[in-house]
């Protein structure tokens, strides 16, 4: 934190009935828990005295409320391309289910029957990316989890398999921007809780 230049904040929504069961959560719009209502104010505070030249959140109900919920709702601008990874047929279904009837099985790595793969995410997480940098300031997101595990990776320049290498926790903020010049991207702060 404190860069001369700009960061992305991302934060990853508050707890839902189904992220707190493991279940994976991509297009069911689930509302916050009461303690991801709570985990979302407290959000506020970590936030407070920071400008950004832009707010955005993907169009879910726990992204949007939990932007609502930190003070941004006003300022909030919905981005489809912010929405959490497809999971097709795996919608609903914790790890421990799909493994049972696909053994060996890696959401990085294999995707999800009849929903995304990591390029489709890359490739959202790519334009987002574009949209970013041609803000020129610093931007807040409100997004979920994998999707926000592949951006990162993508902003690293690295594959979108390799988000698989980052863990993000309900209403964790992490930091995106550069080191010594605009060609230099870098994680500032990870999965801060």
């Amino acid at each position: 934190m404190g860069s001369l230049f700009p960061e992305i904040y991302l934060v990853r929504h508050g707890e839902t009935e189904w992220s707190a069961s493991g279940k994976h959560t991509g297009r069911t719009d689930i509302p916050l828990t009461a303690a991801g209502e709570a985990a979302a104010r407290a959000m506020a505070h970590r936030l407070n005295g920071l400008s950004f030249s832009a707010v955005w959140s993907s169009p879910s109900q726990r992204a949007l409320n939990t932007c609502l919920l930190a003070g941004f709702g006003a300022t909030g601008t919905r981005k489809a391309d912010l929405a959490e990874w497809d999971y097709g047929a795996y919608e609903g279904l914790t790890t421990k289910q799909i493994l049972a009837e696909r053994p060996g099985w890696r959401l990085f790595r294999d995707g999800c029957p009849g929903g995304e793969t990591a390029a489709d995410v890359g490739a959202r997480a790519d334009a987002i990316i574009g949209q970013l940098r041609g803000t020129g300031g610093s931007v807040l997101l409100f997004s979920s989890a994998h999707f926000l595990r592949v951006l990162a990776a993508r902003w690293l320049g690295l594959a979108p398999e390799d988000g698989a290498l980052l863990v993000l926790d309900t209403a964790s903020l992490s930091i995106i921007g550069y080191e010594h010049d605009l060609a230099e991207p870098v994680i500032r702060g990870w999965n801060q809780r």
